[in-house]
């Protein structure tokens, strides 16, 4: 039943392109038979009064030249037609009858009243109209026109055409169009069906598969077809999906990566806490150590918030770029006394090497935000010595900032997407030492709305470099 409704939806492609092919035979067909029907003696009519017009006109030129009486008879015999010239008093001047000779076919004194009175009221002495023959019982063409003679007479050109009776023809026409009409239409109907089905195929092909992506199914393919536009729209909605499912596993990533960040803090928390309430409460070096997780813990879960924040707010473009000139130098030299509890109690050593001029153009609180993600990056993944080398240079047009760990390094199919959200080389989600794994995804927006060049070298198994350029002052 569903199947049946479908073929017959008046709103289909397949329907519409079947009902478009039958109309245009139909239109077709009717014109047809306007023409070779119902037009046929008006057409015919027509023709055979152009002709006999084009022929009395010729032989208005002809009067009075050598060679008259013999163009009236070749014309008379060849055409069918009747020719006479009378002059005034009723008379036929030509043909001439002679005794023995074949003449063109006459009738007799075709003049009278009314025909000379016609042909005076013309402005141009001519006339041409249609008369009932009742002798011969069929309509006729009769042309008239005024001939002056050689010496000034008047004389009177007649000329009779019949129009022959055209009904047994217009029967056999009327027999052949109803066998081409039946056929015309079968095949109408058989012809856009099948090419309504191949037309409307491949687009519901694509229809269905759609249907199956909106289901979340991405590994579903799209099917070419035998136009170019569908290969198009196959080949974009092909693209579509693989994006999608890339978005898809992002976003599970990203679920599964705050989700363990989120988790991993309030369970040391919670832990903390009981342990406070249940051991150490009255032991204040114990409370004071357990405080400090919670606090530390605390403001990791704080730090996790505000990189969401933040990152949601730059690429959302609520935080618009304030440019100002500012030493960059100093900035990171500022930054570097946040990372000072890692040098006292883990051990990292962080080297600065840069020159005395480093004024940059830029945000400085927004750039600040990337400095600091970027050497929090470099110690998560630096190496076992723990060194982090920042390095800051003025190229003239540019100031230069590169900060390089000593880590694993990063493979060339792996560094466009390492600035995605939580993306982690080989796919190994880790907890890093601090920073909530939105770095370097903040640092990318940042980049971006200033404009700035960025980017990644690394090495495997030796070190990887980050770095950006900002406009120098």
């Amino acid at each position: 039943m569903n199947d049946l409704r479908k073929s017959f939806d008046t709103n289909s492609l397949k329907f519409k392109l079947w009902t478009y092919f039958i109309f245009f035979a139909a239109i077709i067909m009717i014109i047809l038979w306007l023409l070779q029907i119902v037009f046929l003696n008006t057409y015919y009519k027509s023709m055979k009064t152009n002709e006999i017009k084009k022929i009395g006109n010729a032989l208005v030129e002809e009067y009075n030249k050598d060679g008259f009486e013999d163009l009236i008879y070749s014309t008379s015999f060849i055409k069918g037609i009747i020719i006479q010239v009378f002059n005034e008093y009723g008379d036929s001047i030509f043909p001439i009858n002679t005794f023995g000779e074949i003449r063109p076919p006459k009738r007799e004194a075709p003049i009278n009243g009314s025909f000379i009175r016609k042909l005076e009221d013309s402005p141009d002495g001519k006339i041409i109209y249609a008369i009932e023959d009742f002798r011969m019982r069929t309509h006729s063409v009769v042309y008239g026109a005024i001939l002056e003679g050689k010496n000034g007479e008047k004389h009177y050109l007649y000329i009779n055409g019949l129009l022959e009776p055209i009904d047994s023809t217009t029967s056999v026409l009327k027999n052949q169009l109803i066998i081409v009409t039946v056929i015309s239409l079968l095949l109408a109907i058989g012809l856009s069906f099948l090419i309504a089905t191949k037309l409307s195929k491949p687009i519901t092909n694509v229809t269905n598969s759609a249907a199956l992506l909106a289901k979340g199914n991405y590994d579903v393919i799209f099917q070419r077809g035998d136009y170019t536009e569908i290969n198009q729209l196959a080949d974009t909605l092909n693209f579509t999906t693989a994006e999608l499912s890339k978005t898809e596993e992002l976003r599970r990533e990203l679920i599964a990566n705050v989700s363990h960040d989120l988790r991993t803090p309030l369970t040391l928390i919670k832990s903390y806490a009981e342990m406070i309430r249940d051991i150490s409460g009255n032991n204040p070096d114990k409370r004071i150590s357990h405080l400090k997780v919670i606090i530390d813990e605390s403001d990791r879960l704080n730090a996790l918030v505000n990189d969401m924040l933040d990152l949601s707010k730059i690429q959302s473009g609520i935080n618009e770029v304030a440019y100002k000139e500012f030493d960059i130098g100093r900035t990171t030299k500022n930054i570097l006394k946040r990372f000072s509890v890692l040098s006292d109690i883990y051990g990292y050593r962080f080297i600065l090497n840069s020159d005395d001029d480093d004024i940059a153009i830029g945000d400085e609180q927004k750039i600040e935000q990337v400095i600091y993600n970027l050497i929090s990056n470099a110690v998560n993944h630096t190496g076992e010595d723990k060194l982090i080398t920042i390095d800051l240079r003025n190229l003239g047009e540019y100031i230069e900032f590169k900060v390089t760990d000593t880590g694993k390094g990063i493979s060339e199919e792996e560094i466009p997407h390492i600035w995605d959200r939580y993306y982690s080389s080989g796919k190994t989600y880790k907890r890093g030492i601090i920073g909530s794994g939105l770095g370097l995804s903040i640092v990318k927006s940042i980049l971006i709305a200033h404009d700035a060049r960025f980017g990644v070298e690394s090495i495997l198994d030796k070190r990887s470099t980050f770095w950006f350029q900002l406009k120098a002052k």
